[in-house]
C-alpha cells in the first residue's frame, strides 16, 4: 500500500462525505449498526472516518452505550465531529495499530471499511483483540473483489485508459484489495480470535446522476493524489472524463449500480 492511500486531508473529508458517502457507504453503515442493536455498554469504532458508521450507530444503539470514534486522520474526525452532536461519542485520534486504550477496554469493536488501509493486518486484529473485553465481538467489513462493485469497476477502468502508461493502482490495491475470504479468516483466528463468521452483503449504490460520483472518487478521495501525482493539471479533464464514462455505463439519469462486501463477526 502507499503511503498517499490514506491521505484524508484538505477538500477531501467533505467531498468524500457528500459524494462516497450516500454512493458506497451509509446503506452497509446502517447494516453494520443493526448487527449490534441492543449493545449496551462501551464500543470503540475504528477508522471512523467522517462519521457514517459513528451516526448509524448513535441512531441503532441504546442511547447509554458509550461509542469511542477514532481514526488515524485529524481532518477526518473534524469532519465527522462538527456532522454529529451525540453526548454519548467521544472523538479521539488513534491508530488502530497502536490503539491508547488498556486491555479488556470494550465489549465491541467496529470498523468499515477500514482494515484495508492497515498496513499490517494482522497486527489490527491483534489491537482490536486486546482491546475487547471476553466474549466482546469485532465486526468489520471490507470490499468484494472490484470486478463484483460495478461503479467502482468503472473508476479502475477510466483511471487505466486516463493513464495508460502509468495508471492509478489505488482503486485495485486498497479498497478493493482485501477480498480472500480464507486469508481473513485465517489471519483472525491466527490473532487468537474465534467463532468467525463471514457474510457477504450486496447492495445497490445509487446516486442522482454521474456528476456526484465522479467528484467523489477523482477529488474526495486517495485517488485524487495518484492523478495529481501523474498529472495535476489534469484533475478536471479527468473527473469529466470519468463522469462521461459512468454516464455511459450506467446512463445519462440516476446511477444504479452493485455493491458488494464482506461483512465479518468475530468473538475474543
Amino acid at each position: 500500500m502507499s503511503d498517499t492511500d490514506k491521505l484524508f486531508a484538505g477538500s477531501i473529508p467533505a467531498l468524500y462525505d457528500r459524494h462516497l458517502g450516500p454512493l458506497l457507504f451509509s446503506g452497509y453503515a446502517r447494516d453494520l449498526a443493526g448487527r449490534l442493536a441492543g449493545l449496551e455498554g462501551s464500543l470503540l469504532e475504528t477508522a471512523a472516518g467522517t462519521g457514517i458508521v459513528t451516526r448509524a450507530l448513535v441512531e441503532a444503539l441504546p442511547a447509554g452505550t458509550a461509542i469511542t470514534a477514532t481514526d488515524l486522520n485529524q481532518p477526518m474526525l473534524d469532519h465527522a465531529a462538527s456532522a454529529l452532536a451525540a453526548p454519548q461519542v467521544t472523538w479521539r485520534q488513534a491508530d488502530a495499530l497502536a490503539l491508547p486504550f488498556e486491555p479488556s477496554s470494550f465489549d465491541a469493536v467496529v470498523c468499515q471499511f477500514g482494515v484495508m488501509f492497515f498496513p499490517d493486518k494482522p497486527a489490527g486484529f491483534a489491537e482490536a483483540r486486546r482491546v475487547l473485553r471476553a466474549g466482546g465481538q469485532f465486526l468489520f467489513s471490507v470490499w468484494d473483489r472490484i470486478e463484483d462493485n460495478e461503479i467502482p469497476a468503472v473508476v479502475h477502468d477510466t483511471m487505466l485508459a486516463c493513464f495508460p502508461d502509468d495508471p492509478p493502482g489505488f482503486m485495485r490495491r486498497t479498497p478493493y484489495g482485501y477480498h480472500d475470504t480464507d486469508r481473513i479468516r485465517r489471519e483472525l483466528l491466527d490473532a487468537g480470535f474465534r467463532h468467525v463468521e463471514i457474510e457477504t452483503v450486496t447492495l445497490r449504490g445509487r446516486a442522482p446522476g454521474a456528476d456526484g460520483p465522479a467528484v467523489g472518487f477523482c477529488k474526495g478521495s486517495p485517488l485524487r493524489h495518484e492523478i495529481e501525482t501523474r498529472d495535476a493539471g489534469r484533475l478536471d479533464e479527468v473527473t469529466d472524463r470519468l463522469r462521461q464514462a459512468l454516464a455511459r455505463r450506467f446512463g445519462p439519469g440516476p446511477i444504479d449500480g452493485k455493491l458488494q462486501a464482506h461483512v465479518i463477526a468475530a468473538r475474543r
